[in-house]
């Protein structure tokens, strides 16, 4: 396999710029949930603080989060979780100034074409006309590489769920190892478990499409009878299912983090009701996870991507990028997870059923 990660291009240290650089400035949290005046808030990219003369870069980062000082080591972490007394580093510039430098050209990818470099050029951005072929063809080659190196986690709609042939791909990845943590939110869920169960998604026979008689009640009856058996490995068990997204990732030991909503039915009894504990849960996952595919869900993908810094600290040390993917049919979908911050995401503007069917029928 040819694929290569994007190559990390380390500040040099030795410059003037960073000799010269004064010492980050800390201040104590005034009390809990509240940063000093003056904090810094971080970005996806890799940041530097100079602490005496090192320049530290913590592990793990968030966007719109604060720097910790704690045990010679920097952490960061949401304004919930500040504590009163907590060391937080201060400076809202970016290049040494105040002792933080911000690396924002921080990867070298094999790919780059390095003689386009022109100011203006035609179909720059990602939209219905642009042509994706050579990003399916880069999905499959970091895929395969990821599989056995990396943590893929995936960000799921429910649409997901509404087609046959799309459900069986998607199972396919999970079952040939593609998927290490799949996130989404309880409709994904019951719509997979109600076209297993009942053969329906909303109601609509996931192989021809046409509604069925009262197929609304179809999700409410579905919920409720996980609810009966008490979580949906028991339901999976007890009903006799065996096909379907959410029954593959209970069948390999995959997780799945189902989050609520203001309106969701039921839910499930493994969806997270409280929205911070489902937050921790998800950054849980992301804090892992080198490659991101978002599809078909904008708000779950949006909480995903500013979760998700641009690199990836590994346990030898070795910094690598965190590739992350959004793909729907919509442009506007599309392009605002850029507009969100996470600047590093790219899109593919199709739908969901063609895209998993053509990652399933060429990986392997």
């Amino acid at each position: 396999m040819s694929f290569k990660l994007g190559k990390y291009i380390e500040p040099d240290f030795s410059q003037q710029m960073f000799i010269e650089a004064p010492e980050a400035n800390l201040a104590p949290a005034p009390r809990d949930m509240t940063a000093p005046e003056g904090f810094h808030a971080m970005s996806i990219f890799p940041e530097y603080f100079k602490v005496g003369e090192k320049w530290l870069l913590p592990k793990d980062s968030r966007m719109d989060c604060v720097a910790v000082y704690e045990n010679e080591e920097i952490f960061v972490r949401e304004f919930r979780n500040i504590r009163k007394g907590d060391l937080i580093f201060l400076g809202r510039t970016e290049k040494c100034e105040e002792g933080i430098y911000i690396n924002d050209n921080s990867f070298a990818f094999p790919d780059e074409d390095k003689e386009a470099g022109n100011s203006f050029a035609f179909r720059q951005s990602r939209s219905r006309e642009t042509a994706f072929s050579y990003d399916y063809s880069s999905l499959y080659e970091l895929l395969e590489y990821e599989k056995n190196y990396g943590h893929i986690t995936w960000v799921l709609g429910p649409a997901c769920a509404f087609d046959v042939e799309a459900r069986n791909a998607f199972s396919q990845l999970i079952e040939k190892g593609y998927v290490h943590s799949l996130l989404a939110g309880n409709a994904l869920a019951t719509h997979d478990l109600e076209a297993a169960y009942l053969g329906t998604a909303l109601g609509v026979n996931i192989k021809t499409q046409k509604p069925h008689f009262n197929g609304h009640y179809n999700h409410i009856d579905t919920i409720n009878k996980v609810n009966l058996h008490g979580s949906i490995p028991r339901f999976i068990d007890e009903e006799g299912i065996d096909n379907g997204i959410i029954y593959s990732c209970v069948r390999k030991g995959v997780p799945f983090i189902l989050n609520g909503s203001i309106r969701d039915d039921g839910p499930l009894p493994e969806v997270y009701e409280h929205t911070y504990i489902g937050q921790d849960s998800i950054r849980n996952h992301i804090r892992k996870s080198t490659t991101v595919i978002g599809m078909a869900t904008v708000l779950h993908t949006i909480a995903a991507g500013n979760m998700t810094p641009s690199y990836r600290v590994l346990d030898d040390g070795t910094i690598r990028p965190v590739y992350f993917y959004i793909v729907d049919t919509s442009e506007f979908a599309v392009n605002k997870l850029g507009d969100r911050g996470s600047l590093a995401a790219k899109g593919i503007v199709t739908n969901v059923q063609d895209f998993v069917c053509n990652l399933s029928k060429n990986l392997e």
